[in-house]
């Protein structure tokens, strides 16, 4: 079967949501939104993407990634988190 990814952006310029769950309380929330609408994973962003996007550092993105992180797995969550990185000092936290 086809899974279906929700994807929770936690930047302040996030291009998709306007930087409306980017903290730990708003994306948990949302996060379990995402899952009872059908996601089967959550997956995380922390870093924007969007065209002209100010480039953060690894502890930057570690910053806003991991308080999400945590208190997901701390909620009632039952879907597997990944988190959407591609620097690997922040893959291997």
């Amino acid at each position: 079967r086809t899974l279906l990814m929700g994807v929770l952006n936690v930047t302040p310029d996030s291009f998709s949501d306007g930087g409306r769950f980017d903290s730990a309380a708003a994306a948990t929330a949302h996060a379990l939104e995402l899952e009872a609408a059908g996601a089967d994973i959550i997956d995380v962003g922390a870093v924007s993407t969007r065209p002209g996007a100010v480039a953060v550092s690894p502890e930057e993105e570690l910053r806003r990634a991991a308080p999400v992180v945590q208190a997901l797995h701390a909620s009632p969550l039952r879907a597997p988190i990944s988190v959407d990185t591609s620097c690997a000092a922040v893959a291997a936290e």
